[in-house]
């Protein structure tokens, strides 16, 4: 099963395209959207292209492969012109043997976990950074920590990323088809 993962679209037709596209060549069978997906947010630039309808458009004609939690920049409003659901603060995943506890991160991140046991991972987006890495948690033990990066709005010099989980790896991927972080999970 081939899973991709995006966060931080903001708004923006041409890295919801680019999404789609990859998405179709992979031969993906489910979109997890990790928030902030249609409005840019107060503290970010307009990103490339931003077209929130177009956005809505093109995501909804894939409603049945998407799974989305809610963003800090995503609304009710938003709600009401995107045919899947996006208003959860978090959602629970059971994948190749796993437990995910997908959220955006700007509630449980990190530094905020969330309710976890040994061996869960905890995917987020929010940061705008990309993060592939096992990590010891204080009364859990051993915890997986995956950021796929923003699709349309990167921070700390990084490319524009998405990631992508298949035979228990997961990886994390420019557009031009570079692999820049890699964890088996």
């Amino acid at each position: 099963m081939k899973i991709m993962f995006a966060s931080d679209i903001h708004g923006s037709a041409y890295y919801c395209r680019k999404i789609l596209e990859a998405f179709l060549a992979m031969g993906g069978e489910r979109l997890v959207l990790l928030g902030d997906i249609l409005y840019h947010g107060p503290r970010n630039d307009l990103p490339r292209e931003y077209a929130p309808k177009e956005v809505a458009a093109m995501l909804n004609a894939y409603k049945n492969k998407i799974y989305s939690v809610r963003g800090n920049c995503d609304t009710e409003v938003d709600q009401m012109v995107l045919d899947f659901p996006i208003l959860a603060d978090y959602g629970l995943l059971s994948l190749e043997g796993k437990t995910f506890y997908a959220t955006h991160g700007h509630i449980f991140n990190p530094e905020h976990l969330p309710p976890m046991q040994e061996g869960d991972i905890l995917l987020y987006g929010h940061t705008h950074l990309f993060k592939a890495e096992k990590q010891m948690a204080e009364g859990i033990g051993e915890i997986t920590l995956l950021n796929p990066g923003s699709t349309s709005i990167p921070k700390g010099g990084n490319p524009s990323t998405y990631g992508v989980l298949e035979e228990g790896r997961f990886r994390i991927l420019t557009f031009e088809g570079d692999e820049v972080a890699s964890l088996k999970i």
